[in-house]
């Protein structure tokens, strides 16, 4: 039994087959050895399922009842008369997809969605299909429409067409300091989205995407910031590579330092993404770029050594494991910030306004053009699409800019 890798009392195993969960709990036992979790996280979501069982028997409920209305019931009987845990309702969620996946209980019912969500889930579709936008790029998109609605009064499809360009233009000035130049662009860029998308769709006669006004916001006005080539090594030679951990972000951060790789595109590579025979690996960039990058020997050699002796064994295709229980890839590229965040802590680099992956990238290119390398050349490694966004850091270039400045006329010396 697989509960019994975790428990050696016969009692408290026998409490655990109690109820009309108990001809599962084996079942649900293998998928947390599956999902590797430790000892103690795995003794919390046996107790709780065993006791929800309990708690369905006591309500003469069977597997037929089981569903998310049951669960929340008994959420709310644990709170008054249990110490609940925050890892309560994951292990509960776990045991409803075990569960299913055997034909158990039911599926989940469709949840009828309020005039909003549909709004949401249609503008989502659209910003997929039409603009070509990642997941979790749209995402970040919709906060911004979720207020908007919420400030205009728009409650359903219908109410769309007594929208206004003061009601779109008076948004924006309310809302256009409340952070930074750029997120104020963001926002911009995320109301036309939003009102060509209610125009396609015909939920409003005029093009109001028209009026909404542009947030003034210099480009290329600061400088880049980055690290010395001496404090780059310092922060690799900061991870711990005794430890799994250690082995796993010391692979992290050299492929951010080596090949300026985005968060997101160290986030989701994956196993099959890397050709070892050729010393190739296929990077899946922004606007969904696909493209072939060589594998230096000092990359190749930090993740076979991760792969061999540190990275958990799970059915995830994933290059980067949490190290966490379920052993998966990350949700998101904050992840990858943060062990790089961690990892500039760790070696004692402070000081710099951006302290995150992306300072590595910047690292990268400032590095290369300091040792020769052209803008066009840097630009093909980084993929720029514009060639703008290479020339930041000619900044950086102090003395080839020397040689461009005038001279200084002798009467003002």
């Amino acid at each position: 039994m697989a509960t019994s890798a975790y428990f050696n009392s016969g009692k408290m195993l026998q409490r655990l087959h109690e109820g009309p969960l108990g001809s599962h709990i084996d079942l649900y036992s293998a998928r947390l050895l599956k999902e590797g979790h430790c000892r103690q996280s795995a003794w919390r979501c046996l107790r709780v399922v065993g006791d929800f069982s309990r708690w369905l028997a006591g309500k003469q409920l069977d597997l037929r009842d089981l569903d998310e209305g049951a669960v929340a019931q008994y959420q709310v009987f644990r709170v008054h008369h249990r110490c609940p845990f925050a890892s309560d309702q994951p292990a509960l969620n776990r045991l409803l997809v075990v569960l299913r996946e055997v034909g158990a209980i039911g599926q989940k019912a469709s949840v009828r969605l309020t005039p909003h969500e549909q709004i949401f889930e249609d503008f989502g579709q659209y910003l997929d299909r039409e603009c070509g936008l990642a997941s979790v790029t749209i995402i970040r998109h919709l906060p911004v429409v979720r207020r908007f609605l919420r400030e205009t009064c728009v409650c359903g499809l219908g109410d769309f067409a007594k929208l206004s360009r003061a009601d779109v233009t008076g948004y924006v000035e309310r809302h256009a300091q409340d952070w930074s130049a750029a997120t104020a662009k963001s926002m911009c860029w995320t109301l036309r989205a939003f009102l060509r998308y209610l125009l396609c769709k015909g939920l409003v006669s005029l093009d109001l995407a028209d009026c909404v006004p542009s947030v003034r916001h210099w480009r290329f006005s600061a400088l880049p910031t980055y690290l010395s080539a001496e404090q780059v090594q310092q922060v690799l030679d900061g991870c711990d590579r005794r430890t799994a951990i250690g082995r796993r972000d010391y692979a992290i951060v050299i492929l951010l330092a080596r090949l300026g790789l985005r968060a997101n595109e160290v986030a989701t590579l994956a196993l099959d993404n890397v050709d070892w025979r050729s010393g190739q690996m296929l990077i899946h960039g922004k606007g969904r770029q696909q493209t072939q990058m060589p594998l230096p020997p000092d990359v190749g050699a930090a993740i076979a050594a991760y792969l061999q002796d540190g990275r958990p064994a799970s059915d995830s295709r994933r290059m980067f494991l949490r190290d966490l229980a379920p052993n998966v890839g990350f949700t998101t590229s904050g992840a990858v910030s943060v062990i790089a965040r961690t990892a500039l802590a760790r070696a004692g680099v402070s000081g710099f306004a951006h302290q995150g992956a992306h300072l590595f990238r910047h690292s990268l290119a400032t590095e290369l053009l300091r040792s020769g390398a052209t803008l066009t050349e840097i630009g093909q490694l980084l993929r720029h699409r514009d060639h703008d966004t290479t020339r930041l850091y000619a900044k950086v270039d102090i003395d080839g800019l020397r040689t461009l400045g005038l001279p200084w006329p002798e009467a003002a010396q």
